[in-house]
């Protein structure tokens, strides 16, 4: 079945050049031209990724990112003009998987999505064979619905800390640096920034951990990367 995409972006020529390559490439593509359409089209499409501007009418993208993310683990890709750091890390913490900031290359652009969905294709395929739970302390990670129980109680994860967490916990005890968790976890090397990284553990912290300055999870090797402990 081939991968449905949302576009949510209120500038028609970008509009029509993503969805160009994206339909090049195999993609079935849906837009919205502004932050309220994003998010109805979103219950009522259900695409497998969103590609989400922020600036623009009625809606802007973090608003719409957040609304998203309410109901919906679909990973997001956030559209920006602004370069500083200040607002991609916004994007980050309203629940958004990626960014890539305008103007981006095609290629680089059509690396993001295609990391991305692999992600979700494997995490499906996950689904399909493996019904078991995995208990780390009083964690509970259920594969086969991308599902954190802590003391009985479920945890709200994005696609990204699902995955980030399960591939830490599967790896105990081992250090891994901000670049390799790029590779692994969001599917590339090159095109990702570290402070990618940096704000989704900092985001999985405050959800599972009960102190998060002071983690008992997931944890900080100065001057190397993190890892995993319970």
């Amino acid at each position: 079945m081939d991968r449905k995409v949302l576009i949510v972006d209120d500038e028609k020529n970008i509009v029509d050049i993503i969805a160009f390559n994206l339909k090049k490439e195999g993609y079935q593509v849906i837009t919205a031209a502004d932050g309220e359409e994003g998010v109805a089209k979103t219950f009522s499409e259900n695409p497998d990724l969103i590609l989400l501007d922020i600036m623009m009418p009625k809606m802007d993208g973090y608003e719409a990112c957040r609304k998203i993310r309410e109901k919906k683990h679909t990973p997001i890709i956030m559209l920006t003009a602004r370069a500083e750091e200040v607002d991609k890390v916004l994007g980050l913490e309203m629940g958004a998987d990626d960014y890539v900031t305008k103007p981006f290359g095609v290629r680089e652009l059509m690396a993001r999505v295609k990391a991305n969905l692999r992600k979700v294709a494997a995490l499906q395929e996950t689904n399909q064979t493996d019904e078991n739970a995995a208990k780390y302390g009083n964690l509970l990670l259920h594969l086969e619905r991308y599902e954190v129980k802590k003391d009985g109680h479920t945890i709200d994860l994005t696609l990204r800390e699902f995955e980030l967490l399960k591939f830490l916990a599967q790896q105990k005890g081992q250090v891994f640096s901000r670049e390799t968790l790029l590779e692994k976890v969001w599917g590339y090397e090159y095109f990702g920034d570290v402070r990618t990284v940096d704000v989704t553990v900092r985001r999985l912290r405050e959800k599972i951990e009960d102190n998060p300055s002071k983690p008992t999870y997931i944890l900080t090797k100065r001057g190397v990367g993190y890892y995993f402990d319970c």
